[in-house]
């Protein structure tokens, strides 16, 4: 297997990390929790490591976070090009408000639902599928990191009306979004009820993402791919239609109830 030039990094600096430190593979897979065969695996290449893996090892290691500046790197050549600047853009954030008519956000999928999403249209192949499945689960950890970005989410109810993958499928989704809003406290979820009819927010999914310094950039989506843009026109053009949807969408708790009732309900067949 050929690895990618970041991956070959990864392992090199852990390997010679843990040689200065006169640790074996498995006294340092001790000391971070994990298993010696998963340490052996990510030295050798044969493994992604995580976001986790390599903030521990850097503690461990006394490596002042370089093995997670690395992952970090990795992480962004798993995704579709296209969206690789956005997802550095976001893992830096400190506050991120997105809108989406069409999809639960993707920090705020479960491994189920981000598999049925990818696989439906039938144009990935399964190992891309699951690249991008773990990618994307990957990216979820920035919400439980020791300092997480505020998450205030907008979903058009329609998002979870509709049927992806199974009805199981779809409730443990519910479940999921449910136990997001209440027990991670800078995770808001609110939604636009079906009743509202025509409203601004149809047009299209779309980030705004507040970086630790300097301006906000936007990070909007289509059918070609997606882009970032911190043009000031665009930028208040998008806060604008930001304002309008949360004019419509019901206040987080009103949110959580009506996604908890879904799940206590026969709401997918």
């Amino acid at each position: 297997m050929e690895l990618s030039p970041m991956l070959e990094h990864f392992a090199e600096e852990l390997r010679l990390a843990r040689a200065v430190t006169g640790l074996s593979q498995a006294a340092l897979a001790e000391a971070v929790s994990y298993s010696a065969a998963l340490v052996a695996k990510i030295e050798q290449g044969d493994r992604r490591p995580s976001a986790d893996f390599a903030r521990r090892c850097d503690t461990v290691l006394g490596t002042e976070g370089r093995l997670a500046r690395i992952q970090r790197r990795i992480s962004r050549e798993t995704v579709v090009p296209y969206f690789r600047e956005y997802a550095g853009i976001e893992d830096e954030a400190v506050a991120l408000r997105g809108y989406e008519p069409l999809y639960v956000p993707g920090l705020l999928q479960t491994e189920a639902y981000a598999r049925a999403v990818l696989s439906g249209s039938g144009l990935l192949s399964t190992e891309e599928v699951e690249r991008q499945v773990a990618a994307r689960l990957e990216r979820q950890e920035i919400l439980t990191r020791e300092h997480p970005p505020t998450l205030t989410v907008v979903l058009d109810e329609s998002v979870l009306r509709r049927t992806v993958g199974s009805p199981e499928v779809m409730r443990e989704q519910a479940r999921h979004l449910v136990k997001a809003g209440e027990s991670l406290p800078r995770v808001r979820v609110h939604v636009v009820p079906l009743a509202v009819g025509a409203y601004a927010g149809l047009e299209g999914p779309f980030v705004i993402a507040t970086p630790p310094v300097g301006e906000d950039m936007v990070y909007v989506e289509d059918q070609l791919g997606g882009k970032v843009t911190d043009r000031p026109e665009d930028l208040r053009r998008i806060v604008d239609v930001w304002e309008s949807i949360r004019g419509e969408a019901l206040p987080h708790q009103q949110s959580i109830e009506l996604i908890r009732r879904m799940t206590e309900a026969e709401s997918w067949t």
